[in-house]
């Protein structure tokens, strides 16, 4: 079963993930952590980036970073882990959306260029788990992400139990000058929660 929010509960603050290209600094990340202050935020890497490899972790071992950073950023401003919005780029947000079906506590997930299916192999969906999602999920993208188009993402949404919200922005998968607008995106919706 998956957890659901605590009615009234407000989020306490937001863990970041980085795409598989990508670190904790990914400008994206550092654009929405800016955004959503004061609310605490935290941009974390995956192991396999701390060993400076270029192959992402598998999704267990990926999890189970997730489950770990969210328990440190809980400690760290001593707040109940279902008070915190998980999320991040592509790569980053499908492991969190995977750690929320596997039972980790989420007031909410932030999908940034959630990667729908790989490039060029529409047949290959990535939204197998879709159906255990009951918390609220905000997906931002390009509106011309090789990932997943508009129309795909409309008809993949109708999986998730939970509230779901789309933003498009002009662009690809790392839509260039959309940092603003995505972030602006993040924060309102958490507002809204």
């Amino acid at each position: 079963m998956t957890p659901r929010r605590r009615a009234g509960a407000k989020p306490r603050a937001l863990l970041l993930t980085p795409g598989a290209g990508a670190d904790a600094t990914h400008h994206t990340l550092v654009a929405v952590e800016q955004a959503v202050a004061p609310l605490p935020a935290a941009r974390i890497d995956f192991p396999y980036r701390r060993a400076g490899k270029k192959a992402p972790d598998r999704a267990p071992k990926a999890v189970a970073c997730i489950r770990e950073e969210a328990s440190a950023l809980c400690d760290r401003i001593d707040a109940p882990p279902e008070s915190l919005v998980l999320g991040g780029r592509s790569y980053g947000g499908r492991m969190c959306s995977l750690a929320v079906t596997e039972g980790l506590p989420a007031a909410g997930l932030v999908l940034l260029s959630y990667p729908l299916h790989p490039p060029g192999k529409p047949e290959k969906f990535r939204t197998e788990h879709f159906g255990d999602l009951s918390v609220p999920c905000l997906f931002v993208s390009g509106d011309r992400d090789p990932f997943g188009s508009p129309d795909e993402f409309a008809a993949a949404v109708k999986l998730i139990k939970g509230p779901v919200a789309q933003v498009w922005v002009t662009g690809g998968h790392d839509p260039r000058n959309q940092d603003a607008a995505v972030a602006t995106a993040v924060k309102d919706w958490i507002g809204s929660l």
